[in-house]
């Protein structure tokens, strides 16, 4: 069956009403991001024997997988993105055999088709010899000068959305699920860790095997090798981090046992087994990354005070919202992520009261307001349900997805109430449990599950398929930045800010205070604010990068904060920070 075919059939039987439509299994929606045909070949399992070369910079060895075929399937296509393929082998019961590949021409984005001829036999595994090539996007390569220590180098992956297949040939979409086991040779002064089960200590030869048991799209394929250290915290959870920032990281993170227990309570077990997290040097360019079973974490949540936890809340979330139940292609990217914050809030909240997750939500909504000023309140760039054929899926990584996307649930816990909403996104985990679904698919299921049993009139097209904001949504309010914007405009109005007022103020509120402050003011304004709380040298990264932002919209930068905003740059990789200083130079 062709891909528009199985995708027809799919949407005919999503047509069907009542109890039909809810018993029908999970059928694949179009990916427009992978040659990969699933309803002819598809990956079922994948053992991966690696040799990490860091001379060299690059990985060699093989991918051999698992595969389900349709009787007539007379192809396996992965994705290929700038790999050297040197052979391929089918393996039957009695014999192997080479197989007959090509590897197609290459796409922006989306690399080549690596095309496999199947014997008519069909086998039961096909095994690919490979190596990576200089330059692999999705491969970090660090030299000792990149990292905490300064002594070693040190390598991670990204493969988030379509760059896993820079490093493996690899059908590499998210609705497309896998088990894996991996054998990765190192340097034998170094450790290696993946998105599986981990070692804790150093392997006196280099040498570490690895388990994935559960299914995972191929986006959550991570490694990284590098001088690590482990730390416990409880007895699932602890933390990787160099030698020199493992303490820091630790007390930094001591609370993730209690935040996995809060979710558990909220939205039933956690399925992964340990729930471990990896501080990394500061060249990763995103806060976080949801691999299973080991969350990578940008350094700059370290500030000492455990005061940035809520990046490490909205990665654990992912181990429902996400990982669990994952967006059936890069269009639906919402799915995972405006779940994701929703229940990061909602953890929030549980461990700290509705006040602080409010203020989360606030700021949160401030930056949704943000970006649909920049992409236009009639781009269909704001749809929730995305436009993304021929184009770099990161294009949609943007707070439409985590804002709007959170904004939505959020009022539909309005709309039926929190218990009742609470229950149902509880099973919703357990139906689409190591599962991916479209928009389409989401959709129905809201409906046939929340509304329709309580005839409630909620229009779920308009905040699906339609641009900018419904009218009708959440209204977030915050006491607490009520009582900041008090405080500033005294400060405005007289030049003077009472440190009294401010002494319990949560990073939270300083970061309102910052966003809001005019940028017209004379810059001894600036200058007294600067004096007396050390914003340029706060170590809490997300106040400095709202304090530099403001010295370069305010020109307090040109006289002033010139050094220290290159040194921030210099310092810290985080796209989140580095893109508004890109953006306005």
């Amino acid at each position: 069956m062709t891909k528009r075919l199985w995708f027809v059939f799919a949407t005919i039987l999503g047509c069907q009403t009542g109890k039909q439509r809810q018993d029908l299994p999970i059928l694949p929606a179009i990916d427009h991001h992978t040659y990969a045909h699933p309803e002819e070949a598809v990956i079922t399992h994948l053992d991966l024997d690696l040799v990490v070369d860091f001379n060299k910079q690059l990985l060699n060895g093989t991918a051999t997988y698992r595969i389900k075929t349709d009787s007539a399937a007379q192809f396996l296509i992965l994705d290929v993105n700038g790999l050297q393929i040197d052979s391929v082998t089918l393996i039957f019961q009695e014999s192997n055999q080479p197989a007959t590949f090509i590897l197609g021409e290459p796409k922006p984005y989306l690399g080549a088709p690596l095309t496999i001829n199947l014997d008519v036999k069909h086998p039961e595994k096909v095994k690919i010899y490979y190596k990576t090539t200089p330059g692999a996007q999705a491969l970090q390569w660090l030299n000792p000068k990149q990292t905490y220590g300064k002594n070693l180098p040190f390598l991670f992956t990204q493969g988030q959305a379509v760059l896993t297949r820079s490093w493996i040939p690899i059908q590499d979409s998210p609705g497309i699920r896998f088990t894996y086991n991996a054998t990765l040779k190192v340097p034998s002064e170094l450790m290696a860790v993946m998105s599986a089960t981990n070692p804790q200590k150093k392997s006196a030869d280099g040498v570490y095997g690895f388990t994935m048991e559960q299914p995972i799209p191929a986006y959550l394929m991570a490694m990284a090798v590098g001088d690590l250290s482990f730390s416990p915290i409880s007895d699932r959870c602890g933390v990787y981090a160099e030698p020199g920032m493992l303490e820091a990281a630790a007390f930094e993170m001591a609370e993730i046992e209690k935040m996995v227990q809060t979710t558990e309570d909220l939205y039933g077990p956690y399925q992964w087994g340990r729930y471990d997290l990896i501080v990394l040097p500061p060249s990763f360019p995103f806060g976080g990354m949801e691999n299973p079973r080991l969350t990578f974490a940008t350094p700059t949540i370290i500030a000492g005070d455990r005061s940035l936890t809520s990046l490490v809340a909205h990665e654990l979330a992912h181990s429902w919202s996400g990982n669990l139940v994952t967006n059936a292609t890069w269009e639906d990217f919402w799915i995972n992520e405006g779940h994701t914050v929703y229940l990061e809030r909602r953890i929030m909240e549980a461990l700290y009261g509705k006040e602080y997750a409010d203020m989360l939500a606030l700021l949160g909504y401030q930056d949704l307001e943000n970006t649909i000023a920049d992409l236009g309140d009639t781009s269909t760039d704001t749809h929730l349900k995305l436009a993304l054929t021929g184009r770099d899926p990161d294009d949609g990584m943007n707070d439409i997805a985590y804002e709007k996307g959170a904004l939505l649930l959020r009022s539909l816990e309005e709309e039926v109430g929190r218990d009742r909403f609470d229950r149902f996104l509880k099973k919703y985990f357990e139906d689409f449990i190591f599962k991916s679904i479209s928009t389409e698919q989401w959709e129905r299921y809201v409906e046939n599950h929340l509304l329709d049993s309580l005839k409630i009139e909620f229009n779920l097209k308009n905040w699906l398929y339609q641009p900018g904001l419904p009218t009708d949504h959440a209204i977030i309010r915050s006491t607490k930045f009520k009582e900041v914007d008090v405080r500033l405009r005294e400060f405005v109005r007289i030049g003077r800010l009472d440190r009294s007022s401010t002494r319990n103020w949560t990073s939270h509120e300083w970061i309102h205070f910052i966003r809001h402050l005019p940028t017209d003011l004379h810059a001894s304004f600036y200058e007294k604010l600067d004096t007396v709380f050390q914003f340029s040298n706060s170590g809490n990264a997300e106040i400095l990068a709202a304090w530099l932002e403001l010295s370069i919209k305010s020109k307090y930068l040109l006289d002033h904060n010139k050094n220290r905003l290159e040194q921030f740059l210099f310092e810290v990789g985080r796209r989140k920070f580095l893109l508004p200083y890109i953006l306005h130079y």
